[in-house]
């Protein structure tokens, strides 16, 4: 229950930094956010949150199973132990960050957090949904030491708050000093350039002294390009945490069997000779360069921005009674989370199946929130069904008018005006 008491006092602490950023920029004439991506970044981040409540449990479990068998000493709770805890976690974080981005099946993983050509603090937000549970393993040594919940939770705390502030254009150099031993926005936006010589860059979570040890450090010159080499082009979340081992799937059908293995564990990039050998990051034209940015009308993105937040309010919701939650709940509440923020990439995208699924899904959340109440939280249960039906009825019909009757009317009008 306390993980889930700090995630939700963390949740609007983020967002409250996120919309400072965006007035803040908006002030000084910047334009480094869109709608459209930044609403992915942000379904993506609660989709993280959310498939971690299922997996903390396998993690926290191999975790303390090593730490009270085979630990090597224990460390005492305080103030020392929560820095110790800090620097070794961060060292760990380099390796695992860095194998991350040198092995194709973690960097299938880890490509969803470099995937938006923009840069600001809800990319900080962009999650993997399975990185976490790949890349335990680089942690495991800190299990060794003996460290106490308490002290571990602060010092991962510490160390994932300041990873956030480092995703963005509103700072340019911080003091010398603090350049050289800490990681700042501008070595962090080296590590998400997809300029050839910024890629793999700059892995340090809170220490930049780890990659100018050992051999990762550069300096940002020019502004990068933000993005991936290859860009996905979908604002769909889920496709964004598959995208690339589906990729690698279609490139390894032409392989030999030793070489489909070679690709998995390969750096990215990676072809066997016959196929060209390792393939490098093409140079990056500014001039012909162009973002991927399919639109929307301006009444389909607050319908968008609309549905974040009832999003957002039920992830809350789920991360707050998750463990009083039965199983079928807990999957149901993830599905629909899912679902919704799919539904969201499609109408963003203009996708001429979301006119239906939507319409679909709408009267199944009523349905699906009605059940939860009814059977868990039985003395709520007429509240929701007003307030559900309310809001049920609402979005349909708001739906409704933007997908089929403007629609209908704008295509007779453009008939009219042919004519």
């Amino acid at each position: 229950m306390k993980d889930a008491i700090y995630t939700l006092i963390a949740i609007p602490i983020f967002l409250s930094f996120v919309l400072l950023e965006y007035f803040y920029q908006r002030r000084k004439h910047q334009n480094h956010y869109r709608l459209n991506d930044a609403i992915t970044n942000l379904n993506i981040g609660v989709g993280h949150i959310v498939f971690n409540l299922f997996t903390r449990a396998f993690i926290l479990g191999a975790f303390f199973w090593v730490s009270e068998r085979v630990a090597f000493f224990h460390i005492p709770s305080g103030l020392l132990s929560v820095l110790i805890i800090l620097v070794v976690y961060d060292f760990c974080f380099y390796w695992a960050h860095r194998m991350s981005h040198e092995i194709n099946f973690l960097w299938g993983a880890h490509i969803v957090h470099h995937q938006s050509e923009d840069y600001n603090l809800t990319v900080a937000l962009r999650q993997s949904w399975i990185h976490s549970t790949l890349a335990f393993v680089f942690f495991m040594p800190l299990a060794f030491l003996g460290i106490d919940l308490i002290s571990l939770g602060i010092a991962t705390s510490l160390n994932s708050f300041y990873q956030f502030w480092i995703h963005t254009q509103s700072i340019q150099k911080m003091p010398r000093w603090f350049e050289f031993i800490f990681n700042t926005p501008a070595h962090h936006r080296v590590h998400h350039g997809v300029n050839p010589k910024y890629i793999d860059k700059n892995h340090g979570g809170m220490f930049i002294i780890w990659d100018r040890l050992f051999g990762t450090f550069m300096e940002e010159e020019e502004t990068p390009t933000f993005g991936i080499t290859k860009n996905m082009n979908s604002w769909n979340p889920v496709f964004a945490n598959i995208h690339y081992y589906v990729e690698l799937f279609n490139i390894g059908k032409v392989m030999k069997l030793k070489d489909k293995f070679k690709l998995w564990f390969g750096r990215p990039g990676w072809m066997p000779m016959e196929l060209g050998g390792q393939q490098f990051a093409p140079q990056v034209n500014k001039s012909t360069y162009l973002k991927y940015n399919a639109t929307a009308s301006t009444s389909q993105n607050v319908y968008v921005f609309a549905q974040f937040l009832l999003i957002l309010i039920g992830a809350c919701g789920l991360i707050y009674y998750f463990e009083t939650l039965i199983t079928p709940f807990q999957i149901g509440g993830l599905l629909f989370i899912l679902l919704s923020s799919v539904i969201c990439s499609g109408i963003l995208e203009q996708k001429s199946w979301v006119k239906y699924v939507e319409l679909l899904r709408i009267p199944l959340v009523i349905l699906f929130l009605n059940a939860l109440y009814y059977f868990q939280f039985a003395n709520w249960f007429r509240v929701m069904a007003i307030c559900s039906g309310i809001l049920g009825v609402y979005f349909f019909g708001w739906f409704v008018i933007n997908a089929y009757y403007k629609t209908s009317v704008m295509q007779l009008v453009k008939a009219r005006d042919k004519g």
